[in-house]
């Protein structure tokens, strides 16, 4: 039986047939081996263009929705600055509250398109939540300046049409949405001091006292929520000074220093 040879420096050298197979039977597996991982990564990649494209498409719709829901809390926004004018409460405030049912209908559906990804929630939860906490610190001041109290998070979800089995809100984005509300209060204050309702400090310092100490039993993270929080201590010295300052000029809740009072109720 014939050996193969190969030379080497000039040198004779005999292969093992057994060898020589084995080494050309590699050669081939590796040719063969080669397509199947190309189209395997290729695959691979093709299924992640999809689902891309596909997030990419949903992401935009919610953003169009977010936007809408931005465009209706200016016109709310804009409603209640008038508050701050001394203007008629009641007819600012429906002129505010009509907007609520268009709200309540964005959310409506953005529900629907969330459905489309069900379990993603918090995937997407980006794309709207800080036009959700300005919606929650204008449902709130529009509540207190009617009720004197706060909104709770269940009367949020209800007027939004919201639920915790689907699509609720969250509560960090209520909690963000309260601390908003209590940045308006302090200018609240002086305006209507300067309209002449002394009594106006004191039912707002109550009100932020308790909503402080309220607060004060989370344990916050070190976060933006946090921060927010920090800022509702200023609010309320604000508020305090406020209310000090009319305490200490002795004015009542008409507009008169205390010792006037008394002299026209003797008179």
């Amino acid at each position: 039986m014939q050996r193969n040879r190969i030379i080497v420096s000039g040198s004779f050298r005999t292969l093992s047939p057994s060898l020589s197979l084995c080494s050309s039977s590699m050669a081939g597996g590796g040719e063969a081996q080669a397509p199947t991982s190309s189209l395997s990564l290729e695959k691979q990649f093709e299924d992640f263009r999809v689902q891309l494209q596909e997030s990419g498409s949903l992401r935009e719709r919610i953003r169009a929705m977010a936007m809408e829901i931005e465009s209706t809390t200016r016109l709310m926004y804009a409603s209640l600055l008038l508050v701050h004018q001394s203007r008629p409460t009641p007819e600012l405030l429906e002129k505010a509250k009509a907007q609520i049912g268009v709200l309540k209908e964005l959310y409506n559906r953005l529900a629907e398109v969330l459905r489309e990804c069900d379990g993603q929630y918090y995937r997407y939860h980006g794309d709207w939540r800080s036009e959700t906490q300005t919606v929650v610190s204008l449902l709130a001041f529009m509540h207190w300046l009617e009720t004197g109290s706060l909104l709770m998070h269940s009367e949020a979800e209800e007027k939004l049409g919201l639920n915790n089995s689907g699509f609720g809100l969250d509560i960090e984005d209520y909690l963000v949405g309260v601390c908003f509300m209590s940045n308006e209060l302090p200018r609240y204050v002086v305006n209507q001091v300067t309209a002449g309702d002394y009594d106006c400090p004191r039912k707002v310092l109550k009100f932020l006292t308790d909503l402080h100490a309220a607060f004060r039993m989370l344990n916050l993270r070190n976060d933006f929520l946090r921060k927010k929080f920090d800022g509702m201590k200023y609010d309320l010295k604000r508020v305090e000074e406020v209310y000090y300052d009319v305490k200490i000029r002795g004015l009542t809740a008409n507009g008169d220093p205390i010792g006037e009072q008394g002299n026209h109720g003797e008179s």
